[in-house]
């Protein structure tokens, strides 16, 4: 991990953990009409891994994780997860709750052979869910 890397990190956890522990975060509102949803793969597609995931956004920008601009957000992918997040808390970083706090619009999986579900999630500066949410519908795909 890069110097640069460690302290977008560092600047973004301690963020984070101010805000919690201050609890003074309250949701972000999102612009009425804004969505997300998957420009690739579609509902339904049968695919190779890696798989190239791309993102499509409408009535919101991206910005970074940790920037925090009115009427942005960043996405969240959730790999094969049968229940969403709290949407009052950040999203969980984990292989299921892949987080783009650099602002990615575009990523490409690795996924093991067979069916797969994948949701479109936006956080706001601090990985936490507008409110309203803003997420895709769940799509189902088969990797090959």
């Amino acid at each position: 991990m890069s110097m640069i890397n460690r302290a977008q990190g560092f600047f973004l956890s301690s963020v984070l953990a101010a805000s919690l522990v201050s609890g003074v975060h309250a949701a972000t509102p999102a612009p009425e009409g804004a969505a997300v949803y998957f420009v690739t793969p579609l509902d339904g597609q049968t695919v190779n891994s890696p798989v190239t995931v791309s993102f499509g956004l409408e009535g919101l920008g991206v910005a970074p994780a940790g920037v925090e601009r009115e009427r942005t957000g960043h996405h969240h992918l959730l790999v094969d997860v049968d229940d969403l997040p709290a949407l009052d808390q950040p999203v969980p970083a984990d292989e299921h709750h892949i987080h783009f706090g650099g602002g990615q619009t575009q990523t490409t999986l690795k996924l093991s052979p067979g069916k797969h579900t994948l949701q479109l999630l936006v956080g706001d500066h601090l990985h936490v869910p507008h409110e309203p949410p803003v997420m895709s519908e769940k799509i189902t795909i088969t990797v090959e």
